[in-house]
């Protein structure tokens, strides 16, 4: 258990959500976990450093009605706690968290797929020729839709280009 406390308390919570690139809703989830997570250690912390013990000797020698003093001393060392099954809250718990973990791994499988097309694309970009070598055959070999539109345009009759004119201006011989 002390070695879960140690690494819990190592854990770099900015970090962990910026770099896992996690959804909002799981970054605000788990920020919500941290906060009740912290706020119930510190009141654990606060009922232990409480004292437990009562002193009646000194109860009865301050108050005058022994009988009342009696009586709680009876009430206190006759008290048991009451024992709670929590094993619905268990339960919600493991759903919750079965349910985290599956988002988790669907994550998991979503960048891994999204970094192999990237090192794929980078790939591509590493061992691809400059742009400046690239001809115009190239380009309709690599986007054979661009061919078609081209042809369908021409059997059309339509010689210019759409947004051509407004972006490179009109140019005509004289």
């Amino acid at each position: 258990m002390s070695v879960a406390k140690s690494a819990a308390a190592h854990i770099d919570w900015t970090k962990l959500s910026t770099s896992l690139g996690l959804k909002t809703e799981t970054v605000a989830a788990l920020s919500a976990f941290r906060k009740r997570n912290d706020e119930a250690r510190r009141v654990l912390s606060d009922l232990k450093e409480q004292k437990t013990t009562v002193d009646f000797a000194h109860y009865r020698k301050v108050l005058k009605n022994q009988a009342v003093i009696d009586e709680v001393e009876k009430a206190f060392q006759s008290f048991k706690p009451t024992s709670y099954d929590v094993q619905a809250q268990i339960k919600s718990i493991e759903a919750v968290e079965a349910k985290a973990l599956e988002r988790a791994k669907f994550t998991a499988t979503k960048v891994e797929s999204e970094l192999a097309d990237l090192e794929a694309t980078l790939k591509n970009i590493e061992t691809s020729r400059p742009i400046d070598e690239l001809t115009v055959d190239d380009v309709l070999k690599s986007r054979p839709e661009i061919a078609e539109k081209v042809d369908a345009l021409l059997a059309k009759s339509k010689w210019d280009t759409k947004g051509y004119n407004s972006k490179f201006g009109y140019v005509t011989l004289f």
